[in-house]
């Protein structure tokens, strides 16, 4: 049976139908996947009610997986991190990010499952980063082409929040020990489509390397703010075993928190990718 594609939006995103997830994965339709998502950027599956092992299997078909340094994970299956607001403070979601930027190879991308749902909200959005540069004036491109910025995972994961026992004290001092700061391009060229996208986000992104910095403050506000405008995103509505796999080096995303008290559980396997140039 071939794959059923249908587009959401002209800027990113598609539904895909006609395969189940937790069987193994052809090459056929591997290869089938990989050309969708570099077409579509982020891909969405209805009703794959996988396990963790699973998961990991279906991620791992497209690359290296990474164990978070910070998030709990599933203990058998160390590479699918659990984001369960029940547990753990999960507010770094609910801010346009491009996740684990903070890396010296960021995620290449991420396979999404939900776990546990609230009757209504917790959605998520993703956004185009190819399309919100290719929106920018010639002159704008030109600017930013040639700068770098810094990326540090303390900003979306301080110490006031993520030191709060020894235990956690502990982690999250190892963590910034292995990752500290990072530089990478403002604007990204995608390793395998060749089309440039902004690689700035809210998450971990604190400065312009190039600029002063008031003229750092200033443009990454603006290139925060243009990013993630309508025209270049889309917000699914969750159904409990969707699976949403994203091309994390062209896109940013934002988890709606507006559920609280609520239960959310979420279960990611994260996709190492290459140095961003």
């Amino acid at each position: 049976m071939s794959l059923n594609i249908t587009p959401l939006n002209p800027a990113l995103g598609a539904v895909v139908e006609g395969i189940d997830l937790r069987e193994p994965l052809s090459n056929s339709n591997r290869d089938a996947i990989e050309q969708a998502l570099l077409r579509h950027q982020v891909l969405f599956f209805r009703d794959q009610p996988l396990t963790p092992q699973q998961q990991a299997a279906f991620a791992a078909r497209f690359g290296e997986l990474h164990i978070h340094p910070i998030y709990p994970n599933i203990p058998e299956q160390p590479q699918v991190l659990v984001l369960d607001t029940a547990v753990t403070d999960v507010r770094d979601n609910a801010i346009w990010h491009t996740d684990v930027t903070f890396l010296e190879t960021p995620a290449l991308g991420a396979v999404l499952a939900a776990k546990k749902l609230p009757p209504y909200g917790g959605d998520t959005l993703w956004a185009s980063s190819s399309a919100a540069f290719d929106a920018l004036s010639k002159p704008m491109q030109k600017l930013l082409d040639g700068l770098t910025a810094l990326h540090d995972l303390t900003r979306s994961f301080p110490l006031e929040r993520f030191g709060a026992t020894p235990e956690d004290l502990a982690r999250f001092e190892e963590a910034k020990r292995k990752n500290p700061p990072r530089t990478h391009p403002v604007v990204r060229t995608h390793p395998v489509t060749g089309r440039k996208g902004l690689f700035v986000n809210d998450g971990f992104t604190t400065r312009i390397n190039e600029l002063e910095p008031a003229e750092s403050d200033a443009l990454l506000r603006f290139l925060f703010a243009h990013s993630t405008r309508p025209e270049f995103s889309l917000r699914w509505r969750w159904r409990e075993n969707d699976v949403a796999f994203w091309d994390n080096r062209i896109t940013q995303h934002y988890a709606v928190d507006d559920y609280r008290p609520q239960r959310r559980v979420m279960h990611r396997a994260t996709i190492l990718g290459d140095k961003p140039f």
